[in-house]
């Protein structure tokens, strides 16, 4: 099986019309990703977002990562 050790921790988000990678697929991954020890992931499925989260997505899609960043950044200083 596959080894995703450098993803420790990590945001996937995913949008619910994307038809490169469909969400049941991205689904598996993030379980894959759940089952091997360490590894903590958070999933996003963003409703009605295609592949490249085109307008009006690409802003949700922003916040949604900026909003992840800071609370990572704030749980790695304390």
């Amino acid at each position: 099986g596959y080894r995703f050790n450098y993803l420790a921790t990590g945001l996937i988000i995913n949008g619910g019309a994307d038809r490169i990678a469909p969400t049941s697929a991205t689904v598996e991954l993030v379980d894959k990703l759940r089952e091997q020890r360490g590894i903590t992931v958070t999933h996003n499925e963003m409703e009605g977002a295609g592949h490249f989260f085109e307008e009006p997505y690409m802003d949700q899609m922003l916040d949604t990562v900026t909003t992840y960043v800071k609370k990572r950044l704030t749980e790695t200083t304390r």
